[in-house]
């Protein structure tokens, strides 16, 4: 798979189908289920095994269960929701923070721009997202390394670890081109 044709998917917004809205119900990767101290002791191991190239969280809960169990993602995707009520801002010590809007159930232009620059950046970096972050696993997991983990949550079930290699990056590229072109308001 080329970078082009990744970036191709980026120039439009992008809408989720209620087909696709199904099947993202399943998780992308391993599912980790059980309380959150456990879950996060398997992320742990599972992180010191792989060694990634480079940890993405997406979403308030997993991100600052990760932060407390000091695994420190390169980068936070988050919206200051759970569940889509409005939480407290996570307490993070990234060195750079960047916002972008993102509706629900859409992917954004500038959602992929801005995943690739904080993938650039040396330091920790903190994506806020006005809107929902949800869907911002897909892009991580395009834009990341191969060899990254993306780890995100899934409502009521446990924590989602998505290896970012060829075969899940294909998988998810069918996914981003399944997605309906957003009509220009």
């Amino acid at each position: 798979m080329e970078v082009a044709e990744i970036r191709k998917a980026s120039k439009q917004t992008l809408s989720l189908t209620p087909r696709l809205r199904q099947e993202l119900k399943n998780p992308l990767g391993i599912l980790l289920r059980d309380t959150p101290e456990q879950t996060m002791r398997q992320l742990t191991d599972l992180v010191l095994k792989e060694k990634p190239k480079c940890i993405i969280s997406v979403g308030d809960m997993v991100s600052q269960n990760m932060l407390k169990h000091g695994i420190q993602p390169q980068i936070i995707i988050v919206d200051n929701k759970v569940m889509r009520e409005k939480s407290e801002p996570i307490k993070t010590t990234v060195s750079k923070l960047v916002s972008v809007k993102n509706l629900a159930g859409t992917l954004t232009p500038e959602t992929w721009i801005v995943i690739n620059r904080a993938l650039k950046q040396k330091q920790p970096t903190q994506v806020l997202v006005e809107g929902e972050e949800d869907l911002l696993a897909l892009v991580a997991v395009l834009e990341a390394p191969e060899g990254s983990l993306v780890v995100y949550g899934q409502p009521h079930e446990g924590v989602v670890v998505v290896t970012a290699d060829k075969e899940t990056k294909e998988r998810v590229q069918k996914v981003v081109d399944s997605m309906e072109p957003t009509p220009k308001s």
